[in-house]
């Protein structure tokens, strides 16, 4: 692609959106203190003071205005109902961050959408490249898949949301693995998409992490439009015909390059509910058994915390594409990063868990979490000043 492709679907889309979150992003602060639209601080939060909750807001704001200003230079037809996917999303987690909604009524709500995408956009994970032998599946067997992958997908991204920067910064690194993957294969629209939806996050990511006065959380409203998107990206790489399949090689392995860049949300989710069952109650019953929320308990700071987790869903990505360019075979491919998706949840959770703490390793975490406190120092203190200044 030429250097004008790249600007009409990379640069423009993610500039529009940054600029646009970032000159939103003060006013809906404003707006959400005005009207007491914050997230309480409860005995499960990480919070001490009440934040506001409509980041999901501009973040969609930004999304949304950076695919208006591409449409002038490429057609985004089919983003449409990609485009009424997140406005479904985002309305219901808004309400739910502001009146709340019974986990029922949104999986309701979420497949419902999940099959509007299907039914209306075509969106079906349905060809399986070469894993284990299989290719394209039937549409008996492939609309079932979609509809618990997308919406498992969803969940995942929304349960990630515990700590400053965690949801907001995975999800940049999942937009820009995949939107570059996007692009090479020539996928103009979903190359858009992920542009605008990383362009529209990096200043919520910066007031959500370095902000003081200016901090708000995304919400529930954002973590459902940001997994919808995710899971519209996944869907789009495994689809029969779509423009990614033709470009890579028959050895790359795309289901496992999708389960890499997601190991994290996804493994992590698992071993939650999955404990959760085996506890005797709801798989959505709110907890602190995350991942995130044992580093925090370590002494680990929010950005210290994301820093650690997004390093360790890297490890996996690189460690797919050792496998992969070496020559490995695509089922190889897929037991590896289910094996390092264990390990980097389930094999750190329990054995950090259980550490006694007036032991060696404990002590040393401990002490490794102090110094990701860097809150207070010179530089952090100035960019924090800087970015309420904004």
């Amino acid at each position: 692609m030429g250097s004008h492709i790249f600007a009409q679907t990379t640069l423009l889309p993610f500039l529009t959106a940054l600029l646009c979150v970032g000159i939103a992003h003060p006013t809906m602060v404003r707006i959400a203190h005005l009207k007491d639209i914050v997230d309480v601080p409860d005995a499960r939060k990480l919070q001490r003071t009440p934040i506001p909750i409509m980041g999901g807001i501009c973040v969609f704001l930004g999304g949304i205005t950076g695919i208006g200003i591409s449409s002038f230079f490429e057609a985004n037809a089919d983003l449409f109902v990609v485009v009424m996917a997140m406005t479904v999303m985002l309305y219901t987690g808004t309400i739910d961050d502001i009146l709340g909604l019974s986990p029922r009524i949104r999986l309701v709500i979420e497949i419902l959408t999940v099959l509007c995408l299907i039914g209306i956009g075509g969106y079906v994970l349905n060809d399986f490249h070469g894993l284990w032998g299989l290719g394209i599946i039937p549409m008996w067997a492939a609309v079932p898949l979609t509809v618990f992958a997308a919406v498992g997908i969803i969940n995942a991204i929304n349960l990630i949301d515990g700590v400053d920067g965690l949801s907001s910064g995975f999800c940049i690194m999942a937009c820009v693995m995949f939107g570059w993957l996007f692009y090479l294969a020539g996928d103009t629209s979903m190359t858009i998409l992920a542009a605008v939806s990383a362009g529209a996050l990096v200043p919520f990511f910066l007031h959500n992490v370095y902000g003081k006065t200016s901090k708000m959380f995304i919400g529930d409203g954002g973590t459902l439009v940001l997994g919808t998107v995710i899971s519209i990206f996944v869907i789009r790489i495994l689809q029969n015909g779509m423009p990614c399949e033709h470009y890579v090689g028959r050895n790359m392995g795309l289901i496992p390059f999708t389960l890499a860049v997601l190991a994290f949300p996804v493994f992590d989710t698992l071993r939650v509910m999955c404990a959760r069952i085996l506890r005797g109650v709801s798989p959505f019953l709110p907890d602190k058994t995350h991942l995130h929320h044992l580093f925090i308990s370590l002494g680990f700071s929010h950005a210290g915390t994301t820093v650690v987790i997004l390093t360790l869903n890297l490890l996996v990505v690189l460690a797919w594409w050792a496998v992969y360019a070496a020559g490995a075979s695509i089922d190889l491919q897929l037991y590896l990063v289910l094996l390092l998706g264990v390990l980097i949840t389930t094999g750190i959770y329990y054995p950090l868990r259980r550490l006694n703490p007036s032991g060696h390793a404990f002590r040393r975490l401990r002490r490794l979490g102090r110094l990701s406190h860097i809150e207070r120092t010179g530089p952090v203190l100035w960019l924090q000043r800087l970015i309420d200044r904004m």
